[in-house]
């Protein structure tokens, strides 16, 4: 990787990380269904914008079914639970959680494929676990004062389902949708995923008091981190090996914490300490695949997958 690479890289990192403190300023003053539906709204207008002035093509219609498939799991689902889960977990803490997305795509690949575990395979999940963990019970008794402890660990459940629908999306497209356009496939996630949570948003709660803050927040969520970083991603992946660019899922964490730390959230000590578990059961996780026979990509290698 040159600088230019490198750079792009980080950048990128950067954006997706600041996924999670954005969908909690979204949350503030939107519905949880609401965040995910302005996300997808700002998110898909930009990507049909590219997709028009770079004439990309779109999927072909007769994979409509695992295209609903991968817009339910990789984008109406998971943004919904992520704004839902961060209205009682910090932000950093979810993109932790949200680390646990590669865990769950080995696990579901190996299981479908029934390929045989190494020794860092077991040593990489269980570190990984092990590190999210850590971050989770250190700070379920150290709540916010609005928030309980149950209603604390309601929200990891959440946010660790929206994780688990990331990784499923991923495997539904690694075996259904490989060699589709990219852009075409993002623009299509998104649109597809838009009219799902459209009925849901529409007959549930409605925002009521909406902060400026709120708007911008849900804007830059939608632009930024559901449009550009896929460009910058995919981009990335056009020229820089897929083993590489999977440095971002390390990288995805660290950033989730220092926003949160910017924005002044409650994050203690350990939750450093489990995200270096996290990327060392990550990075063990990583040399199992390049090892293998058939190596297992990264979830953003199959699908463009969203960060939080």
């Amino acid at each position: 990787m040159n600088r230019r690479d490198l750079f792009q890289l980080v950048l990128l990192s950067a954006v997706w990380g600041a996924s999670f403190i954005l969908i909690e300023i979204t949350g503030r003053s939107f519905p949880p269904a609401w965040v995910a539906l302005l996300r997808l709204s700002f998110g898909a207008v930009f990507l049909w914008s590219v997709l028009l002035l770079r004439r990309r093509t779109l999927p072909p219609r007769r994979l409509i079914v695992p295209l609903l498939l991968v817009a339910l799991f990789n984008n109406a689902i998971p943004f919904c639970l992520f704004a839902l889960g961060e209205q009682t977990v910090p932000s950093g803490i979810a993109a932790v959680l949200n680390a646990t997305t590669p865990i769950w795509t080995l696990l579901l690949t190996l299981a479908l494929q029934s390929t045989r575990t190494t020794r860092y395979t077991i040593a990489g999940v269980l570190l990984g676990f092990a590190g999210v963990m850590v971050v989770v019970f250190s700070h379920g008794g150290e709540s916010h004062e609005a928030v309980t402890t149950g209603q604390f660990y309601l929200g990891v459940l959440f946010i660790a389902l929206a994780s688990l629908g990331y990784a499923i999306a991923t495997v539904i497209a690694k075996s259904r949708l490989k060699g589709l356009d990219p852009i075409g496939l993002a623009t299509t996630q998104l649109s597809l995923a838009w009219l799902m949570i459209l009925p849901v948003a529409t007959l549930g709660p409605h925002p009521v008091a909406i902060d400026r803050s709120s708007i911008w927040a849900a804007i830059l969520l939608g632009v930024a981190g559901s449009g550009i970083a896929y460009l910058l991603y995919y981009d990335l992946l056009s020229r820089v090996s897929s083993t590489h660019v999977t440095a971002v899922t390390y990288l995805l964490p660290i950033w989730g914490l220092f926003w949160g730390y910017v924005a002044h959230e409650p994050i203690l000590w350990t939750a450093y300490v489990g995200v270096l578990i996290v990327i060392a059961g990550l990075v063990l996780m990583n040399r199992s695949a390049a090892t293998a026979p058939a190596k297992i990509e990264s979830p953003k290698e199959a699908v463009a997958c969203d960060a939080g």
